[in-house]
């Protein structure tokens, strides 16, 4: 009877340990579940906040009189600002040991990357990098990585300038956009002739998604400085008092004649070969080295 008794004892203690325990199990699921959420809801608001900042000359006319001057000047501090507390946040989620060495590795290569290519016409092969990267280790590491660099390459270059904060959320959004481009799942038969299929899939999804953000990523940075790069009176000229509609057409005239036809164009040119050439042998370099999948 004292065997029995000690051991439905035990049973029970056991039983009462484990309900115990699955509260805490699921508060400890539950937590970095809310965690990415919050993450995720700072970023797309910072994004917003970034968007209105590049497009300060569309909505100048919708701003009083007396308080036109100082829409620019907000923009140009809040890029900077937004920057830094992304960055911050963003960092909380990625502080493992293993996410700072990638981080810093693949910034240093893209840096060299950038600077080797710097005075070339229109060619960024940086953004190889970032669509890889963005594609295997999530959209925050894709945006983490866009920002570093940016400001890496342009600290060893010497390019810093009003420019940079702009260039650095514009390359984040490339490698966090690739980062949310859809996934296959695995096959259940995994025969070699699925495998290539689903390899040039991907790269093609790639190679599409880099003409699209070559193209955007010459249109917002050509929409910040228009105001400035052009004088008043022509056809593609900036007019503070004109209505978003006519300052639109004039942007987006100014961007074919200088940037979308020449510059964007060799940049849209020079990421796909790099995907098509690089990319299936960079993103079996990256997957072996894979981090816990984050979005």
């Amino acid at each position: 009877m004292t065997d029995e008794s000690t051991t439905a004892r035990k049973k029970a203690t056991t039983a009462g340990i484990a309900l115990g325990d699955r509260p805490r199990e699921r508060a400890d699921q539950a937590r970095p579940r809310r965690s990415i959420r919050w993450t995720e809801g700072i970023l797309g608001g910072g994004s917003l906040l970034a968007v209105a900042a590049f497009a300060w000359p569309l909505f100048v006319g919708a701003v009083p009189a007396d308080a036109q001057v100082a829409v620019p000047i907000v923009a140009f501090a809040l890029i900077p600002a937004l920057i830094v507390a992304l960055a911050l946040t963003l960092d909380r989620e990625m502080y493992t040991a293993k996410t700072v060495a990638l981080l810093g590795v693949l910034s240093a290569v893209g840096a060299a990357v950038r600077i080797a290519g710097a005075g070339v016409g229109g060619v960024e092969a940086v953004f190889v990098l970032l669509i890889l990267a963005g594609r295997v280790y999530g959209a925050r590491f894709g945006f983490l990585l866009g920002l570093l660099t940016i400001a890496v390459s342009s600290m060893l270059w010497g390019g810093f300038g009003p420019w940079t904060p702009f260039q650095m959320f514009a390359c984040g959004w490339v490698g966090a956009g690739a980062g949310l481009l859809p996934r296959w799942q695995n096959a259940t038969r995994q025969n070699s002739s699925g495998q290539r299929m689903r390899a040039s899939r991907e790269i093609f999804l790639l190679a599409a998604y880099g003409v699209v953000a070559s193209y955007l990523f010459g249109f917002l940075m050509n929409l910040w400085f228009w105001p400035f790069a052009v004088g008043s009176g022509t056809g593609i000229s900036y007019e503070a008092t004109a209505d978003p509609g006519e300052n639109l057409a004039s942007f987006v005239l100014y961007s074919l004649v200088t940037s979308t036809l020449t510059w964007d164009t060799v940049r849209a040119i020079t990421t796909v070969a790099g995907i098509t050439l690089v990319g299936p042998a960079v993103l079996a370099a990256l997957r072996r080295a894979r981090l816990s999948p984050r979005r």
